[in-house]
């Protein structure tokens, strides 16, 4: 009986992967993976959001643009949180200048 005890127990000499290399060896598929998710998804959408934010810094007067909604006019009046848009002759909407999702260049359609 006393023999199936010591069988049960653990290794006495520390058996297994030990210490930092085990750590290490544990936590490299995540990092990996971290570092996939970083360079793949976080830094274009952080790098774009910083576009769309010096984009929305430099609209002026004049500028086409069109909205998230697909609106497409002429900006008549910009104002710190909000800007007015020609949408047709004396047709004028204002919306919130963070709904402008990217200017347009060239000639009316």
């Amino acid at each position: 009986m006393i023999d199936l005890a010591f069988a049960m127990a653990p290794p006495s000499d520390g058996g297994g992967q030990g210490g930092a290399m085990g750590l290490i060896a544990s936590l490299a598929p995540f990092l990996i993976i971290f570092a996939i998710f970083y360079f793949l998804l976080i830094r274009p959408q952080q790098k774009k959001a910083k576009e769309n934010r010096e984009m929305l810094a430099k609209l002026k007067k004049g500028d086409r643009v069109m909205t998230t909604g697909g609106i497409l006019g002429t900006l008549t009046a910009v104002g710190e949180h909000t800007v007015t848009i020609q949408i047709a002759e004396n047709v004028k909407i204002r919306v919130e200048r963070s709904h402008i999702a990217e200017l347009r260049e060239g000639a009316e359609e």
